[in-house]
């Protein structure tokens, strides 16, 4: 069984879990305490199935942990129907009122003048951080415009998002804890303020449509935090893994290069290859079976995406990164009733970030071997620092 503290697994998880599919589609981990399901088939299932939900239960002691478990006792992602049913009734109804083609050309403007000023200070001191220039900044700003604030807090809310999604990891520190709920607090404020502003001044964007709606304060306020949380931690780390493995594979950076339309299929085989989400919990509501493995009401059960996205039996050749790849049924967005409402919008920003690298910087190369998060939940980079071949110039059109 994996260890989560063994950096060599960390690096590469992928031969971990391909051992344990060789040898049953779901196993108990009693590092993690809860089964895993490692199969393709088996994570499907327990995505699907209705007798696994997100059961929100508070992190302990409560008083400690208050705005941490407010925003996720309101939050869509942590509710069942009928809370599920309603509260995504609202958002997708947000969603749908063409927030995502409005901001398309945007994300497009956006992506483009990232990537000219990672280029100058390429051409300037030889390579540059694609993390810190274009993955990290390009989601939050798009969340930014979606939410209605200042560009300028994207930071702030970036910084508050990162000390939060530390709660999603396994053994963590109680300092790590702490400053969780600390930012919590803190972005539970600033939204609460965004709401009144909104409230007397509504505006083209998505927290003045919920506020037409049904929603609670406290429910408006989960949502606009799960958007930021949901939409930068898997959008940046999308753009890093998949970047990296474009450039460790690259003749697929290359095939990119010379074949734009191969851009969508790309994208789905990114979120494939190295999945900025590695797992993903349902609790039983009754005793439920998931491939011959029994699960007890009240006990949790794990989807590993990572490893239901190396399957041979879905995928050919899944350790290969195939940018053409199709069909290509990843679960990267989920599946059932919890699928991304976000999916769409997800899949514009890493469209437009990739596209922007291949025509400005058909040359890209790694700089030097980047450094992982030290996480396994959420998977992806502390940096990704890239340079240019000789031989190749930037463009700027």
């Amino acid at each position: 069984m994996f260890d989560l503290a063994d950096p060599a697994f960390l690096a590469n998880p992928y031969p971990y879990f391909a051992d344990l599919r060789e040898r049953g589609e779901v196993h108990r981990h009693e590092g993690l305490g809860i089964a895993v399901a490692v199969s393709h088939a088996a994570s499907a299932a327990v995505l699907r199935h209705r007798g696994l939900g997100r059961i929100w239960q508070d992190a302990l002691p409560v008083e400690r942990f208050a705005s941490f478990n407010l925003l996720h006792r309101n939050s869509l992602l942590e509710n069942e129907p009928p809370a599920h049913t309603r509260l995504r009734r609202v958002i997708a109804g947000a969603f749908g009122r063409g927030h995502v083609q409005r901001l398309r050309p945007m994300v497009t403007e956006l992506a483009d003048g990232m990537v000219a000023r990672l280029a100058a200070e390429i051409a300037e001191t030889g390579s540059a951080d694609l993390l810190a220039h274009l993955a990290q900044p390009l989601p939050v700003a798009v969340i930014a415009e979606l939410l209605g604030v200042p560009i300028e807090d994207g930071p702030r809310m970036v910084t508050l998002s990162n000390h939060i999604v530390k709660m999603y990891e396994y053994g963590l520190a109680e300092e790590k804890r702490d400053a969780a709920e600390a930012a919590a607090a803190e972005f539970v404020e600033y939204l609460r303020d965004v709401a009144k502003q909104r409230a007397d001044s509504p505006g083209d964007d998505i927290v003045s449509d919920l506020l037409r709606s049904e929603l609670t304060e406290d429910e408006l306020v989960a949502t606009a935090v799960l958007l930021l949380m949901a939409g930068h931690e898997a959008t940046v780390n999308v753009i890093g893994n998949g970047v990296n493995a474009l450039l460790t594979h690259h003749d697929q950076w290359e095939r990119l290069v010379a074949s734009p339309d191969l851009l969508d299929p790309c994208v789905e085989e990114l979120i494939r290859f190295d999945a900025p989400l590695q797992l993903f919990e349902r609790t039983a509501t009754a005793d439920v079976e998931v491939a011959g493995f029994r699960v007890a009401e009240g006990e949790k059960i794990g989807a590993l995406l990572g490893a239901a996205a190396r399957d041979p039996k879905v995928f050919d050749r899944p350790d290969t990164l195939d940018i053409g790849r199709t069909p290509n049924a990843h679960l990267g967005f989920g599946m059932g009733i919890h699928y991304c409402v976000g999916a769409p919008l997800a899949r514009v920003e890493i469209a437009a970030a990739l596209s922007s690298l291949a025509s400005k910087l058909p040359g890209l190369r790694l700089a030097e071997t980047p450094e992982r998060r030290p996480e396994f939940v959420i998977r992806g980079l502390r940096s990704l620092r890239v340079t240019t071949a000789q031989g190749y110039s930037t463009t700027t059109s």
